[in-house]
Order: structure tokens, then C-alpha cells, then sequence
């Protein structure tokens, strides 16, 4: 038995020695000879070798045969310069900037750039007078019969902090009192009539009474939690169901520990708690859709 067999190169038909044992396992597996590994990978290459679809690149790049498509590119960042001008998924727009004749695609944003931006909507933002600005509120004021909250009026409100200093402060303008006090402390309770007698601790808390009231629904304030101090806003019916209006969630970690206290009573004793929130009342009133699955 020789020790050793001339075999032929697969790729470049190069004859070499090989030992007999290898030659004889390769004919069983149906394996090639190759005299190196360059021959060996060069045999296995059946792909092609591209030039990249962007004409501003050119990069020749290799590519195996099943990845070969009908527009190739080098890179994900070739690609997406060639795809984004064919498919735009956002259409062309002028800025905004009158001064500016550029069309952008951006989102998000009207115009082309933040110079753009920096240079026209800053100025944008107060093109309301601060005489137009004081009608608004006491228009307002005469609607809502109270002066209005600041929530109310969100197209003004923002212009009120460049113009007067403060939302107070434009309230004060116009004439009328504001609800905060004049320190500006964060919280402070403004006290409130509502329309059937019932003193709120705010106007949002006024605002859901005469809701209420409105809607002949009975209740009684301040209604008492069972075995404990704290007290729900609002009680209806047989004290089976409690209206609770969360002005400050979110604001103090100490608030949103007593709301999670009192919706662990409720479930305990199987009460119906009915929460009411600022976004529930400002800009649109959204109670209808609050008490619309109770049954009173």
C-alpha cells in the first residue's frame, strides 16, 4: 500500500501528492481535491463581482449568486440614498421661512432647518398684541362667567409668559383676578361655589359639580372613605361609587401615593371609583365619556 497518491486540483488542475487515507475518505464523501486553500475558496466563489448602483460611488464589491438582485450597492448607506430619491416616503414642502425658497423633507418640523426655525418662528410666536391678548381673556371671562384657567386657553397662554411675564400677570391686565395667589405658590387651593351650593376646593373640582348638577346626577361632597380619614370628592348614590378628581397626579410623589391608597380602598370594599383627571376637562370636556359605562 503507498503512502501517499497524485491527485488532480479541482480549480487549477494542479497534480499533487495526497496521503492515500485522505484520498480514499474524500471518494467515499464525494469530495474534490484542491492543491490549496485559495483554490479551494476561488472553486467555491460562484457569486459575481458588482460595481455599486450609486453612480457617486463606483466601489466594485463581490456578492454571492443568490444575493445577486436587480440593483445592487456596496452599503445599506448607498442604498438608502439611491431608495430615498426614487421612493420618498415623505413628499417635498417649502419651508416655512418666508424668506427661505428651500424644500425639505423633514417631519416633525416646517421648516428646512433649525436656522430657519431660530430666525422666523421665534418671531411667529407673538403675533398676537398684548391688547388682543387681554380681550381674549375677558372674552372668555364673560363665557365662562369666572376668569378662565390658563388650560383653557392654550393658543394665548404660551405668548403670555414672553409679553406680560406670567399668565397671572395678563390676567391681571385684563382687569380680572387670577386663581393662584399672588406669591405664586405651586398649589394653593383657590375655594369655589359651584352652582348648587357646593364648595370646591378649585374651579376644575366647580366645573365637574355643576357637570353633575347638569346631568341631575345626586351627590354629596366630601364623602367618606370606609375605616379611614380620607374622603372622596364626590359621593353617589348609596356611597357605592365615589368621584375623585386627580388635579396633581403625576406631580408630587406624595399625591400619587395617596391615589394609589385610595383606589386599593375601593377595590378592597368593591366601591366604584370614578377618576377624573386635567386632561378629562381641558381642552374638551370628556365627562360624558367618564360616566357614561356607570350605572347610577
Amino acid at each position: 500500500m503507498r503512502d501517499r497518491v497524485n491527485v488532480k486540483c479541482r480549480n487549477c488542475g494542479k497534480v499533487f501528492p495526497k496521503y492515500y487515507v485522505h484520498v480514499r475518505e474524500n471518494k467515499e464523501l464525494g469530495h474534490n481535491f484542491y492543491c490549496s486553500p485559495e483554490c479551494l475558496s476561488k472553486f467555491k466563489k460562484t457569486g459575481k463581482w458588482l460595481i455599486c448602483g450609486n453612480k457617486n460611488c463606483n466601489n466594485k464589491f463581490y456578492r454571492v449568486k443568490h444575493a445577486v438582485l436587480d440593483h445592487n450597492f456596496c452599503s445599506k448607506s448607498c442604498a438608502a440614498i439611491i431608495n430615498n430619491q426614487k421612493y420618498p416616503k415623505y413628499p417635498l414642502r417649502p419651508c416655512k421661512n418666508p424668506t427661505c425658497t428651500k424644500m425639505h423633507r423633514r417631519t416633525g418640523s416646517f421648516y428646512c432647518s433649525l436656522e430657519c426655525s431660530r430666525s422666523f418662528a421665534y418671531k411667529e410666536r407673538f403675533t398676537y398684541t398684548k391688547e388682543e391678548i387681554i380681550l381674549a381673556i375677558q372674552k372668555a371671562t364673560k363665557e365662562l362667567g369666572r376668569p378662565p384657567a390658563k388650560r383653557e386657553l392654550k393658543h394665548i397662554s404660551d405668548k403670555c409668559a414672553g409679553m406680560f411675564g406670567s399668565w397671572n400677570n395678563a390676567v391681571l391686565a385684563a382687569g380680572l383676578e387670577p386663581h393662584r395667589s399672588d406669591d405664586h405658590r405651586m398649589y394653593k387651593r383657590t375655594r369655589t361655589k359651584a352652582h348648587d351650593g357646593h364648595i370646591c376646593d378649585s374651579v376644575s373640582e366647580a366645573i365637574i359639580d355643576n357637570w353633575l348638577s347638569k346631568n341631575n346626577i345626586s351627590h354629596t361632597r366630601n364623602a367618606k372613605y370606609p375605616s379611614t380619614n380620607h374622603k372622596a370628592d364626590w359621593g353617589i348614590g348609596d356611597g357605592k361609587i365615589f368621584v375623585e378628581y386627580f388635579g396633581l397626579a403625576k406631580d408630587s410623589p406624595r399625591y400619587d401615593r395617596e391615589v394609589k391608597v385610595k383606589k386599593n380602598i375601593c377595590r378592597k370594599h368593591r366601591i366604584k371609583l370614578v377618576e377624573i383627571y386635567p386632561s378629562d376637562l381641558y381642552p374638551i370636556m370628556a365627562l360624558d365619556r367618564k360616566f357614561r359605562t356607570i350605572t347610577l
